[in-house]
């Protein structure tokens, strides 16, 4: 943790370095870049957090309310169908209300839908999650442009700052949503906690999107359809690898603990493998997007992480519970895919609007075939009674993503700083 945090205040001294806007005054331009790199911080912090922390006590929910397989399964496909529906939505609302109009709003339904969850009730545990799941879409969404649009100059530091921040709010959640649920005396009160986080960027968020208005593209536009980059060969190979890595990633964010607790490990033991695999994904970040910013090393970036991925699948699928750490190693070090993706999408287009074209196109296609992870794996789990052909199927899929990781980056090897 202490090279994130020393990564962290690097980017934040470089970015708050005077802007180049002549036409706003210096002490305005300053408050707003400090709410904008807040907003990155505490946004990234909210991202994974509410899904780790009910995928940690998906056992304890499960034994609280008695729902049967078919919940048990639809409950973490919930958050990846809603990043696909809510997903979707995101360029059109952002054009009508304005960028950070609509990142308010998603955390407005972020903190209400977590809040639901403190109820000890199936229909409202589903509800909640619903309506924050789609408070989370439309920040996944949104969030490469905001990246764009504040730190044009600076893509790679703010990348790396976001996607640090959410890998740690993603592990403390992990970690600690099991005590603290034993603490609280309830797993849905322990869920319902985060809610408190998403109140907080909330409340940091609002005096930024206040001030804010939704800036039209040249011709008066503000809106550019996502759908005609289906056409295109850059398109078509983001959408496809944001699928595979997204299908890979909350298929293990959903099922690791219970794959470890299925094997023998506690509840809180199995959430702590989570942890780890979240905490090991810091460092690669960092390293990997220091590689992609210098010219020709953005294609081994990729592959090393896809490797790693690879090899994490194949120890998970083989090893014992007992040494769960050697798969959490090396899977932490494979969810490097997601910010090499971001970077390459945050560098695209010829402004904001189609950055969250190919964003919007990316995450909201991607994320519908995504979700028959962690909902087909929890039934295939429960048809066959053994994680064995799920952890096939999933190794499977990493050696896909292998091979997206080397199209993609055919014609992006020199990729600039």
């Amino acid at each position: 943790m202490g090279v994130a945090s020393e990564t962290l205040g690097a980017a934040l001294e470089e970015t708050l370095a005077p802007e180049l806007d002549e036409h706003v005054p210096a002490p305005r331009r300053q408050w707003t870049t400090w709410l904008a790199v807040a907003a990155v911080v505490l946004i990234g912090l909210n991202l994974r957090a509410g899904i780790t922390s009910a995928s940690a006590l998906f056992h304890g929910l499960q034994q609280l309310l008695g729902y049967g397989p078919l919940v048990a399964s639809l409950l973490p496909t919930i958050p990846v169908l809603c990043f696909a529906v809510a997903g979707a939505a995101t360029a059109w609302l952002s054009g009508r209300i304005g960028l950070e109009r609509s990142i308010a709003l998603a955390l407005v339904l972020l903190t209400a839908g977590l809040a639901l969850r403190g109820v000890d009730s199936v229909g409202l545990l589903l509800a909640g999650t619903v309506v924050a799941m789609s408070g989370l879409a439309i920040c996944n969404v949104a969030m490469p442009s905001f990246i764009r649009e504040h730190f044009a100059h600076r893509t790679s530091a703010m990348t790396g700052t976001f996607t640090i921040t959410m890998a740690s709010g993603a592990t403390v959640a992990a970690a600690v949503s099991v005590p603290l649920a034993a603490q609280l005396d309830s797993p849905t009160r322990g869920l319902a906690v985060w809610a408190l986080l998403g109140a907080v960027a909330l409340a940091a968020f609002l005096p930024l999107a206040a001030v804010s208005r939704p800036r039209p593209l040249a011709g008066g536009r503000r809106h550019v359809s996502p759908w005609p980059l289906l056409r295109t060969r850059k398109g078509l190979l983001a959408t496809a690898l944001f699928a595979t890595q997204a299908l890979l990633v909350y298929a293990l964010m959903s099922w690791l603990p219970f794959i470890m607790v299925s094997r023998g490990l506690d509840a809180a033991a199995g959430g702590l493998i989570l942890a780890v695999v979240q905490v090991l994904s810091i460092p690669a970040v960092i390293v990997l997007l220091a590689m992609a910013t210098r010219p020709r090393l953005l294609r081994p970036a990729f592959m090393l992480t896809a490797s790693c991925a690879l090899a994490g699948y194949v120890a998970l699928l083989v090893l014992p519970a007992q040494l769960g750490l050697v798969p959490a190693v090396l899977l932490g070090l494979g969810f490097g895919v997601f910010p090499l993706l971001m970077l390459v999408i945050s560098r695209s287009g010829s402004s904001a609007a189609e950055t969250t074209a190919l964003s919007t196109l990316a995450q909201s296609v991607g994320y519908l075939f995504a979700a028959a992870g962690p909902f087909g794996l929890g039934l295939l789990h429960d048809a066959v009674g053994s994680w064995t052909p799920p952890l096939v199927l999933m190794l499977a899929g990493s050696v896909l993503q292998l091979l997206l990781c080397f199209w993609i980056t055919a014609r992006e090897r020199t990729a600039q700083p």
